[in-house]
């Protein structure tokens, strides 16, 4: 019997369009005929083969299946507005642990809604109490891009930080943690990748100012592809991420799959992948108000890092020991192991069963 989704998701390099167009994929190739309806222009950074997918299943919009269920892959504050008139799933990444009054109108608007962790299906079920029904469908990667090419040892310890600009990646703590861990060592650097297209020009030279008081920091340039990005993580030694709160941290995920040492954050959405055979996990004490003066209000919370700063300076002190003492540069076999379990293909028959299953339910009467 063919199984007809209409699906709603940005396709871009950014976080959203990433997941929206390798769920979409996934779900093609299991045989689910899907019309979508991109948010958004389109951008299409890969290749011929993308762009032709993109445009067949875009153009099923004129005799699409007003009766279909869908999926729309997008912010959990903005899920009221759906394509025919199916049961809509809503399939958000959220980072903090309390919802306003937009957030949970629009979810409760949805007939089922998917995340990507039990974190975070803990945090819908505790916000939306009689909402409907809540799943999890944890998102994958690609380990054919992000994958484990042993390299000479590299010359330098590099520890590297993907996330766009933000207090809540802890980049107004990073610097001093590194600068902590090693105070003269010349044989080590930090690389970052921050771009953030949603702030101005003058903030992002706040942050670039802030950095670039330690020459061994490089700030790497924006790329507009995955395989750039796979590319730089080749390089690192090491990725760290101590961020107050994650939707999913799909970088820390990739790192993991090309057998990379990571350091995170114990808290959020990628404790569903993190373990301590894994990962370096720094286990914040506490919560404080998610504050940050642009996207937080204080009115929810996310992992007080401040005081375990030292915790993520020591994890760095240890990768480079292991480094410095090493003819080769360190893997992580686990976390290798790890990313096996997160495939795409996963999260597509994850999210068929739950919109497909004989046995779905959409309503919760909690």
């Amino acid at each position: 019997m063919t199984k007809n989704l209409n699906i709603m998701t940005p396709i871009n390099d950014l976080g959203y369009g990433i997941a929206g167009y390798n769920t979409t994929k996934s779900l093609h190739e299991l045989g689910v005929e899907i019309s979508l309806f991109p948010i958004g222009d389109p951008q299409i950074t890969l290749d011929i083969t993308q762009s032709n997918l993109i445009q067949l299943l875009a153009s099923r919009q004129t005799s699409f299946d007003v009766n279909a269920p869908c999926l729309k892959i997008w912010h959990e504050f903005s899920m009221a507005e759906r394509i025919g008139s199916g049961p809509l799933f809503s399939y958000s990444f959220f980072e903090v642990n309390k919802f306003d009054e937009r957030k949970r109108n629009h979810l409760k608007s949805c007939d089922g809604i998917i995340v990507s962790s039990e974190w975070a299906k803990e945090v819908a079920e505790d916000q939306l109490e009689g909402g409907p029904l809540i799943h999890v469908a944890p998102l994958g990667v690609n380990s054919a891009m992000f994958s484990h090419h042993p390299l000479p040892k590299s010359e330098k310890c590099i520890f590297l930080n993907c996330g766009k600009w933000e207090m809540r990646k802890g980049h107004d703590l990073l610097l001093s943690m590194f600068l902590e861990a090693f105070p003269s060592e010349e044989d080590v650097e930090l690389w970052m990748m921050p771009s953030n297209p949603f702030i101005s020009p003058e903030e992002t030279a706040q942050w670039e100012a802030f950095y670039k008081q330690d020459l061994r920091v490089r700030i790497l340039e924006r790329v507009h592809s995955h395989d750039q990005v796979a590319g730089v993580m080749t390089h690192a030694t090491c990725g760290v991420f101590p961020s107050r709160a994650e939707g999913w941290n799909l970088e820390l995920l990739e790192m993991m799959a090309m057998g990379k040492p990571v350091i995170a954050t114990n808290y959020s959405a990628h404790t569903e992948f993190c373990t301590e055979e894994n990962c370096h996990l720094v286990t914040p004490p506490s919560l404080e108000q998610a504050s940050d003066g642009k996207w937080f209000d204080g009115s929810a919370e996310w992992a007080s890092i401040g005081e375990v700063s030292s915790d993520f300076s020591n994890h760095m002190r240890s990768v480079y020991e292991e480094w410095k003492g090493s003819d080769t540069n360190p893997v992580n076999e686990s976390g290798i192991q790890t990313a096996k379990e997160f495939s795409w293909n996963n999260t597509a028959a994850s999210i068929q069963d739950i919109i497909f299953g004989e046995n779905n339910e959409t309503s919760s009467s909690k």
